[in-house]
């Protein structure tokens, strides 16, 4: 399933069951318009687990990211693997007790409902692979240091220490 249409972006859990081996493939190439300039393409694949859908898949793409020491705008790449699972009823009516999960694993809580918001899951997924620290290069020094020639400028909210006597 090749995907820009906005209704493609709701993948029903009917049309996943229905389909060969209870798997769906899915391609998204677009972009994430709540984003700065990101475009992705993304390949998934959605499979039903009896109470359970994984969605697993890559996403490539860029996004236009902002400096946080010289604030000017760079590309960022992102090239990244997705591993999710959601529970189709909700867990704690279904379990009635807390899911011990094994380390790096999410579950999703669909409480029900009958679809997943494929759109929503890419864009919750490029923003944890954002870095904390957005820095446009290795070399950017921009707002670190201070230059000899700028320490020599007086600074005249100084001046009033000038006439300070310690004895």
């Amino acid at each position: 399933m090749h995907n820009n249409d906005e209704n493609l972006k709701i993948i029903s859990i009917d049309d996943i069951e229905k389909s060969s081996n209870k798997t769906l493939f899915y391609e998204y190439d677009g972009e994430i318009t709540e984003l700065e300039d990101c475009k992705i393409k993304a390949e998934l694949e959605l499979k039903s687990l009896g109470e359970y859908i994984e969605v697993k898949g890559t996403i490539e793409g860029k996004i236009k990211l902002e400096c946080d020491r010289c604030l000017s705008k760079y590309d960022y790449d992102l090239d990244f693997t997705l591993d999710e699972m959601y529970a189709k009823n909700s867990l704690y009516e279904e379990y009635g007790q807390e899911l011990e999960l094994k380390s790096g694993q999410f579950v999703t809580d669909l409480n029900g409902a009958k679809e997943i918001d494929i759109y929503d899951l890419l864009y919750q997924s490029v923003i944890l692979q954002l870095p904390n620290k957005k820095v446009c290069g290795i070399n950017c020094n921009e707002g670190l240091f201070v230059s000899d020639d700028e320490m020599k400028i007086p600074d005249e909210r100084m001046e009033v220490f000038k006439n300070i006597k310690i004895e």
